[in-house]
């Protein structure tokens, strides 16, 4: 058995296909009308099309049950750019436990998207700040190696940006 992707059920699948295409950047991979899948591996599908499928069976909307992923490294930028578009936050930028930098907000049909900076960017971030490996180890969870992997990238790819 194979895994293929989540599926998310939406009012307005031309305004939900817009959000996701426009403010998160998501592609499509295809386009069936009532369902379209993106290339990140996650589709959208037309409630009313998608409750005649399960045999008319309710679907709640904004259950706050599930959320969908997605890491964008400057947190703080985009959550800007989510209030200049207006759209509803389940609550602003803070940092998790871990010290990952995240925004929940929702889409159009009330389900739950969170967009993180990645563990990799995180392991640079705090390096930055003047943490130690070590210390960003225990403080993550990640292992050293991942983050002195991570460090060295991103100041890899900081370097080509600068250059």
């Amino acid at each position: 058995m194979k895994f293929i992707c989540p599926l998310i059920t939406v009012e307005d699948i031309n305004v939900s296909r817009l959000f996701y295409e426009k403010l998160l950047n998501q592609k499509v991979k295809y386009d069936f009308g009532e369902n379209v899948s993106f290339e990140s591996g996650f589709a959208i599908h037309l409630r009313s099309h998608f409750s005649q499928l399960i045999d008319n069976k309710i679907i709640t909307k904004a259950s706050n049950s599930f959320e969908l992923y997605f890491e964008h490294d400057d947190v703080d930028s985009f959550a800007k750019e989510l209030k200049n578009n207006k759209v509803e936050l389940v609550h602003n930028t803070r940092e998790q436990p871990w010290r990952q930098k995240v925004v929940r907000f929702y889409d159009p049909d009330k389900n739950i998207i969170e967009v993180g900076e990645s563990m990799e960017f995180l392991s640079f971030r705090l390096s930055e700040e003047g943490k130690s490996i070590e210390e960003i180890s225990s403080i993550t969870g990640l292992a050293k190696e991942f983050v002195k992997e991570s460090i060295a990238k991103m100041k890899k790819s900081e370097n080509k940006i600068c250059t």
